[in-house]
């Protein structure tokens, strides 16, 4: 199933980071585009999820100095904007996979696109790493541990439910039950033309 090579490749991506476990550390894809595409696409987005897990702990940093603030609210920016351009491409992925597959006349659309789907089984694994972290910390009270033990089945229990969803998609699509449909990304204010302050500060 799809649902499972996604999930094994993100908690790669995790793994991987966590080693050195510095947002500042180079970014390698293990996965060659040229020899499986997907793999590569899911490696990266799940690797860009990771770092801004990170930046968005450091922000929250109580003492953390104004400008450095700022400096990191950029990266962020910049991450959420990569972050939705992988998303984009792993539906151009999908799209050009089925695009032979003829809908049916009483096709569907569903509510998200597959890769939408897929971005949120990315972040679900980095909430299944970091609860299953708190669970099981020595140096924390057993009721914290049993209250994120708690939290960490409910967890594992949604990545099988939106496992199944994503995998139930992409065989309704396959099989002309369902349509992809999907719009681009049409942010204003990143826009220079359509953000106003943007577009005074020219």
């Amino acid at each position: 199933m799809f649902s499972d090579k996604a999930n094994s490749i993100f908690q790669d991506a995790i793994n991987t980071y966590k080693i050195k476990n510095t947002v500042d550390q180079p970014f390698t894809n293990k996965y060659d585009k040229n020899e499986d595409v997907i793999a590569h696409l899911l490696y990266r987005k799940c690797w860009i999820d990771t770092v801004q897990w990170a930046y968005e702990d450091i922000i929250r940093d109580p003492n953390i100095d104004p400008v450095d603030a700022l400096a990191l609210k950029r990266k962020i920016d910049a991450s959420n904007q990569d972050r939705t351009d992988t998303v984009e491409y792993i539906d151009s992925y999908f799209l050009d996979k089925y695009k032979d597959v003829t809908p049916k006349p009483d096709a569907t659309i569903n509510t998200e696109s597959p890769a939408w789907g897929i971005d949120r089984l990315s972040i679900l694994a980095l909430k299944i790493y970091h609860m299953n972290v708190e669970a099981t910390r020595t140096d924390a009270s057993d009721a914290h541990r049993a209250a994120c033990q708690k939290k960490l089945d409910v967890l594992l229990e949604q990545r099988v439910d939106l496992s199944t969803a994503i995998d139930t998609l992409l065989k309704d699509i396959e099989n002309g039950d369902k349509y992809m449909k999907v719009y681009k990304q049409m942010k204003m204010y990143n826009d220079d033309e359509l953000n106003p302050v943007l577009r005074a500060s020219k």
